[in-house]
């Protein structure tokens, strides 16, 4: 497998490396560097999604507050791929100025000045600079969280990946739940609703700053990656990859489905009748799906040679749940909410097939950039195209259409994306 081909490559020393420094260096500073690194990557996991679930939950309130129309509340939930898109593809270069650790360490910093920022900046243009900033932020640590976990756990990179992926769940599906009772227990302003999320941003800057200050307690392969990452990136011709193309096609449709679900179910469900706290909880329960799924699909993904049926099982339980919210919204709430929250887990069996489909750590790099960025770029139609037939329509039946019939080239490019080889030993042959 992948995997294994992974581990021998990352966990092999360099062959200029010097012996006497690898045995100098102290046992103890490795291994509070890499606990530290843990709690880092699961603070920075729930800050990677709360900055748009908590706008999906009060998305109504913020229209009325800044006068936007149907169509601009779209292109407010387009912003999101579309920073991902525009930022993430600066993530490799940045990484290999600064490492890893700095480059996250920064977009932590961005995510809560941009989310202190947005609500008190005044007017659309303001919130959504503000969100920008935000958004930045998060785009460069989506790309560098599989590379961090490639580096420091290569001999892990399923379980290291199905933690992140479970954090990044319970972020999410916590913001889309508590926000709104939030808001209400401060006062009913959505403008504090909103700001209280920088906190949990501000708190995921500090475990980095240490890791950034301390350089010699990273792990070998991690000193040595940017030097590796110049020398191996431009042999590498990540474009020319079916594969690397087939996963950045499953990347966008998923995500694609995931940004419609964070920006609109809770309206679908307040449109049909259902009160806007439980609409909340029922967008919460759709997110926090992923938490026990996005720890256990990476495991099973890893354990699998072609991850195509775990594809098809996410896409037809999305069928499933886009139907029932065409057929029965209010009727059926919780049980649509929970089969699309089994759907949206591509989300972190996607990041596993990154790390899958590359052998080396350039690799890596080159392939979550290349993935997410293009990925993020084709989902940046979706959610604003949903705005607008949502506003023209008069209600959900074209919108649930869209993202019924968008499910099915997501199966089938996962199933090409999930077949047992890498992007290396692909553009050699």
């Amino acid at each position: 497998m992948a995997s294994e081909e992974t581990r021998t490559t990352m966990t092999s020393p360099p062959t200029d490396r010097p012996t006497e420094n690898t045995t100098a260096r102290p046992p103890a500073p490795r291994a509070w560097a890499t606990r530290l690194v843990v709690v880092g990557i699961v603070l920075t996991a729930l800050n990677l999604r709360p900055a748009i679930t908590s706008l999906g939950a009060l998305l109504e309130e913020v229209r009325d507050g800044l006068g936007m129309s149907g169509s601009v509340a779209g292109l407010l939930t387009s912003v999101p791929p579309l920073c991902f898109a525009v930022f993430g593809v600066t993530a490799p270069r940045l990484a290999r100025r600064f490492g890893p650790a700095a480059v996250v360490c920064a977009g932590m910093a961005a995510i809560a000045a941009g989310l202190a920022l947005r609500p008190f900046i005044g007017g659309t243009a303001g919130f959504l600079a503000a969100s920008a900033l935000a958004l930045m932020g998060i785009a460069v640590s989506n790309v560098l969280m599989p590379v961090i976990v490639k580096r420091w756990f290569p001999d892990r990179v399923g379980s290291m990946t199905g933690l992140y992926s479970m954090a990044l769940a319970l972020g999410t599906s916590l913001a889309a739940a508590v926000t709104v009772p939030m808001t209400d227990a401060l006062g009913g302003s959505w403008k504090s609703g909103l700001v209280v999320w920088a906190g949990l941003a501000a708190a995921a800057v500090l475990p980095w700053i240490p890791l950034v200050r301390a350089r010699g307690a990273a792990p070998a392969s991690a000193e040595q990656a940017p030097a590796d990452a110049r020398q191996e990136a431009p042999a590498l011709r990540i474009t020319r990859s079916r594969t690397a193309w087939a996963l950045a096609v499953f990347f966008g449709l998923q995500a694609t489905a995931a940004y419609i679900t964070m920006g609109w179910m809770a309206q679908i469900f307040r449109d049909a009748g259902v009160a806007a706290g439980t609409a909340g909880l029922l967008l919460a329960v759709t997110m926090v799906m992923g938490v026990p799924l996005a720890f256990v699909i990476p495991r099973l993904a890893t354990r699998l040679p072609h991850q195509g049926p775990i594809v098809v099982a996410l896409g037809v339980c999305g069928l499933a749940g886009y139907a029932g919210l065409y057929l029965a919204p209010a009727g059926g709430a919780w049980a649509w909410a929970v089969l699309l929250g089994i759907s949206n887990c591509a989300f972190p069996l996607a990041l596993t097939m990154v790390g899958m489909r590359a052998r080396t750590g350039a690799g890596v790099v080159q392939l979550s950039a290349f993935s997410q960025s293009t990925g993020y770029l084709l989902s940046i139609p979706g959610p604003l195209l949903v705005g607008v037939l949502y506003q023209h329509s008069g209600g959900w039946g074209l919108p649930l259409a869209l993202m019924a019939g968008l499910m099915i080239p997501q199966i089938a490019v996962g199933i090409l994306a999930g077949r047992n080889r890498t992007v290396e030993d692909e553009l050699a042959g």
